[in-house]
């Protein structure tokens, strides 16, 4: 959508040149709407910054494990984010804006960034999120929303009394989904590519125990079918070079995310192992002045939902709230 909406030349908004906010938060996804609310309840000035709305909602179609909100569309719980930060609460968001770097000036941040960002922040909340690890098969992006998920915990009980599912991976979270998945439905199929899984012993022993889980060792997905909703997806045995067309209902790709590490140390931030930004309890990074919320974090990376991420969001805002009114208190 943000590619067909520049080619019709959409005309991109960007924050006034020089503006000098409270806080700038990057990213416009629930952690970072959420932080815009909190921020706007603390009085601060605020504005969003983000390459594009809705994060990782913009992966799925149906939302059901969002408290208060029973089932909603994805896209419609994307706009009542935006609409409560910019609507209810007059905070300023700017689409199609990345940051590419920011230096401290004295107590100020100076911000750049692309389609010509250039302002000034006391604080910064990062809340950029992570990209999904996708398997680029045809198929793979017409479907998203449609059959293909990149979260099996979130969408799992949408298939509830369906036939059959994949699930593709070898790791903790592509086993659990499986798991989970097999309460649901009535046969996983679990594609892993390799002839061994990386996942926890005690994954793999009850996987190995399910009666409706069937494993496909050494194996990739190539191209997944459908008309309005996926339909079958093709499998192919790297050992045999075998290709099977398997009528799903559903395929869960679940090979893990990707967090743009290189830009986070480039800003000087520390990361763990996997490339999320470390933070401590309270979101603060290690850089005086610079938080961060939701799936940029190595927070809960075992559990990546819209609630913990809303709730990271609210965190950073008090946070900067917090650190701000400290520093004018010392003044």
């Amino acid at each position: 959508m943000k590619n067909l909406s520049l080619r019709l030349g959409t005309k991109i908004s960007r924050p006034p040149k020089g503006e000098l906010y409270d806080v700038l938060i990057v990213g416009g996804g629930p952690a970072g709407f959420s932080a815009a609310v909190y921020a706007s309840r603390f009085l601060l000035k605020s504005a969003v910054v983000s390459e594009d709305i809705g994060g990782q909602l913009n992966l799925t179609d149906v939302v059901d494990d969002y408290p208060g909100t029973l089932s909603i569309k994805a896209s419609e719980l994307v706009s009542r984010f935006r609409d409560h930060a910019e609507k209810l609460f007059k905070v300023p968001v700017y689409e199609f804006i990345s940051v590419k770097k920011f230096d401290k000036v004295d107590d100020e941040f100076h911000i750049t960034g692309s389609n010509g960002l250039d302002v000034y922040s006391k604080t910064i909340i990062l809340a950029v999120g992570s990209k999904r690890r996708k398997l680029n098969v045809p198929g793979e992006d017409t479907f998203t929303g449609k059959g293909v998920s990149y979260c099996s915990i979130c969408d799992a009980p949408l298939y509830k009394g369906k036939d059959s599912v994949v699930v593709v991976g070898g790791g903790d979270a592509a086993l659990e989904g499986a798991l989970l998945l097999s309460g649901y439905v009535k046969k996983v199929y679990l594609v892993h590519r390799r002839d061994q899984f990386r996942a926890k012993p005690f994954y793999v022993n009850q996987v190995l125990n399910k009666k409706n889980i069937e494993i496909l060792y050494n194996s990739v997905v190539k191209e997944i079918k459908g008309d309005n909703f996926v339909k079958s997806a093709v499998v192919l045995n790297k050992e045999n070079n075998n290709e099977r067309e398997i009528n799903i209902d559903g395929i869960f790709i679940e090979i893990g995310f990707e967090p743009p590490k290189d830009w986070y140390q480039s800003l000087g931030l520390e990361t763990d192992e996997a490339g999320y930004i470390k933070v401590d309890d309270w979101m603060r990074t290690n850089i005086e002045g610079v938080f961060a919320a939701g799936d940029a974090t190595s927070k809960w990376k075992g559990f990546r939902q819209i609630v913990t991420a809303a709730a990271s969001g609210s965190i950073a805002a008090y946070s900067a709230y917090t650190y701000l009114t400290e520093k004018s208190s010392k003044r």
